[in-house]
């Protein structure tokens, strides 16, 4: 594998680029959770530009979150080169599931909290963990740039479009609008995102479509959108904003007028029901290596930094006060385990 192609590239570039398609190794490849760290590092706060750290660090989960995660392990590794990190953007349920509850991976990416069964499952095979907050996402509705009949919708309007045996045609959510077939493109069931949207869009009782383009890859979403003027999809607010000029982002009227995402709405909470939290889940026992550890804090102090959560990727970032919460609740995990 290459070296991360985060470097020297835009934001822009990196998510049009990367999409989720795949798994990104910085500093090499690596196959399974982490290796021993040989105790170097100062036992401080990460970002001390401390030489002694080497490892290996594996990172599965959300494709919304596979951004940051990206991002943070390229900035840890030019400070520490002997710490090579992988990061596979599985879907929240895919790497809970798959990896990280059965031990194959160090951290999960979730862009929903771990859900019972999955609890269950770390708790059958032994795998303790923690659940950090790094940012707030804007999930995004988007539509091709020729639809001109619609540029705001309501949640219902959305549950008619998204249900099983739902709308099949646009003129079937409202009469002015086309005799034209919804083509949808969206989330696969094992997506954080998947489970959000039908958590706030659809609710327990009512079941998702099948009748749509399920994906891991938001590339492909935006592709698919892109290339359909009767199209409509949804994805994380940071792969729109690497692509405004692609796509419309539909704003949201919940009953209080059309409010579109962004950065501001989803901060001041005035975007719903679609802004969410997004989170990173550390397994305890892989904390008690320090090159892990020390990831882990500089993964929670970089939720804070405003011009990589917002202006190169595109959620909202933790306030100091907030990042600081959630350092003091690690520093006590890794107290524990080390």
């Amino acid at each position: 594998m290459t070296d991360s192609p985060t470097r020297g590239i835009s934001r822009r570039g990196f998510l049009t680029s990367t999409g989720a398609a795949g798994a990104l190794a910085l500093a090499g490849c690596t196959e399974g959770p982490s290796g021993s760290g040989d105790g170097g590092s100062d036992g401080g706060s990460s970002g001390s530009g401390s030489s002694g750290l080497s490892g290996e660090i594996t990172i599965t989960g959300s494709s919304t979150v596979y951004p940051v995660a990206v991002a943070v392990a390229n900035r840890f590794q030019q400070e520490h080169s002997g710490v090579d990190i992988s990061v596979s953007p599985t879907g929240s349920g895919g790497g809970f599931s798959n990896h990280f509850c059965v031990g194959n991976s160090d951290f999960n990416n979730a862009s929903r909290p771990i859900k019972g069964e999955e609890e269950d499952l770390c708790s059958e095979n032994g795998i303790e963990y923690h659940e950090i907050n790094v940012a707030t996402d804007a999930l995004t509705v988007i539509v091709n740039n020729e639809n001109d009949w619609v540029d705001c919708m309501t949640p219902d309007q959305l549950r008619q479009i998204w249900r099983a045996d739902g709308a099949s045609q646009w003129s079937d959510v409202n009469g002015d609008w086309p005799d034209q077939p919804i083509n949808r493109f969206g989330a696969a069931d094992t997506s954080g995102t998947f489970d959000y949207f039908n958590e706030a869009i659809l609710g327990e009782e009512v079941n998702h479509t099948s009748d749509y383009e399920a994906t891991e890859q938001d590339n492909i979403i935006l592709q698919g959108v892109q290339q359909d003027q009767y199209g409509i999809g949804y994805f994380g607010f940071a792969y729109y904003q690497g692509n405004t000029d692609a796509v419309k982002a539909l704003g949201i009227d919940n009953g209080d007028g059309c409010v579109v995402p962004s950065l501001e709405t989803a901060k001041e909470g005035s975007y719903q029901p679609l802004s969410r939290p997004l989170f990173t889940y550390p397994r305890k026992s892989a904390l008690a290596e320090e090159h892990v550890a020390e990831f882990a804090r500089y993964y929670v102090e970089q939720s804070a930094n405003s011009s990589l959560i917002a202006d190169e990727i595109g959620y909202v970032p933790k306030t100091q006060e907030a990042m600081q919460s959630e350092l003091d609740a690690l520093n006590s995990v890794i107290d524990e385990v080390q």
